[in-house]
């Protein structure tokens, strides 16, 4: 029989807890920890519309990158997406920081999407866990270049800043990265992808001739799913496991 713990612990093998930021909510979350599992689905988000889909595939375990408990939240009522699971009976384990971390998680699979060779796992600082990839393009591109292929890749609507030079070493972080631009910059690479950036951080590359693409959240975080799941059945092969078919939030024209 396997338990809602037998597969907390497997997923903490492959992106061990422990290694999350400060401000993370990684790990069990709710539900019974000794709760056989016959199905598990596997999704970006805990929503009104994923638990929906989990509980008509029949789940026991919903598993998501982003913690279905998260920030400052002190109620949880009717309605809240981690009341409605524990009302329904269904567990959740979410592996948010250390997924982007781990080896084979958001960030390798991002460096893999843009075929990137001699890709090295970079840390901002001392303290911190190995958020970013670092890698070189099969071939120069110019800022325009790139941008059109992380459209084409990620079939997203990038937005970007151009550094002004050709670009052939490229780091990827999935996600809200944008903050990390200045950082980035520092270590000599040619163009930064990530999900999220802000105005200013876009200036603050352009100035520093550093290209930043910004690719969508969602677009930069979703293809580490389906890889999660592959890992789930690998372990768990007499156990159901689904990749949710979640819909993108944020709308574009």
């Amino acid at each position: 029989m396997i338990t809602v713990k037998d597969v907390c612990d497997f997923i903490d093998s492959v992106a061990p807890f422990s290694c999350q930021l400060s401000f993370d909510n990684s790990g069990f979350l709710v539900g019974d920890p000794d709760r056989a599992v016959s199905a598990v689905s596997v999704s970006l988000d805990i929503t009104k519309d994923t638990i929906k889909l989990a509980k008509e595939f029949g789940a026991d375990l919903m598993v998501s990158h982003h913690p279905v408990i998260f920030g400052s939240k002190k109620t949880f009522t009717k309605g809240d997406a981690a009341y409605e699971l524990a009302v329904s009976g269904m567990s959740a384990v979410c592996v948010h920081t250390p997924l982007d971390c781990a080896d084979g998680g958001v960030n390798d699979v991002l460096a893999d999407i843009f075929s990137l060779s001699r890709v090295e796992p970079v840390s901002l600082d001392d303290s911190s866990a190995p958020m970013i990839r670092v890698g070189f393009l099969k071939k120069p591109l110019s800022p325009c270049e790139l941008a059109a292929e992380t459209s084409r890749l990620l079939d997203c609507k990038p937005r970007w800043c151009d550094g002004g030079r050709q670009i052939e070493t490229v780091a990827v972080c999935g996600g809200s990265g944008g903050g990390f631009a200045a950082d980035i910059s520092n270590l000599g690479v040619d163009a930064f992808i990530t999900g999220d950036a802000g105005y200013h951080d876009f200036l603050e590359a352009e100035q520093s001739g550093l290209t930043l693409v910004a690719a969508g959240h969602f677009e930069t975080e979703f293809p580490v799913i389906p890889v999660l799941a592959a890992k789930l059945r690998e372990r768990f092969p007499e156990a159901a496991v689904i990749t949710l078919d979640q819909r993108k939030t944020i709308k574009y024209l």
